[in-house]
């Protein structure tokens, strides 16, 4: 159970990162993080994974989303994405059982081109 100090703190534990919902512009769950990926020499978060319909992980779809797309809304308790269920579906993804996918850099130019962020690189 969290505490006081670690609600209003502007910093969070990773595991507390993953599987916290991601909601679309309309307020609707859209998924959830999966995981994060970190930079391994700056510490900085690049990315959020997310896990997109399905149930119990089966038949989700797995985005790899810039970090910088995704605010916390506190009144939801949640990572927003503004953008709709549509957008969401066509950005690029990958299978969940090729989850090297997310480090491979032409893949990582076509996220970060769709989604018109900055590289982290």
């Amino acid at each position: 159970m969290q505490n006081q100090t670690e609600r209003t703190s502007d910093v969070i534990a990773s595991d507390r990162v993953e599987g916290t919902v991601v909601y679309g512009a309309d307020n609707a769950k859209m998924g959830s993080v999966d995981k994060v990926l970190i930079g391994k020499r700056n510490g900085q978060v690049t990315d959020a994974i997310l896990s997109i319909g399905g149930f119990l992980g089966i038949g989700d779809e797995k985005h790899s989303i810039p970090w910088s797309k995704l605010n916390y809304d506190t009144e939801l308790g949640g990572y927003k994405l503004d953008v709709d269920e549509e957008e969401i579906r066509n950005a690029p993804r990958f299978d969940p059982n090729d989850t090297d996918r997310v480090y491979d850099r032409e893949y990582q130019t076509r996220v970060y081109d769709y989604w018109t962020a900055t590289p982290y690189w």
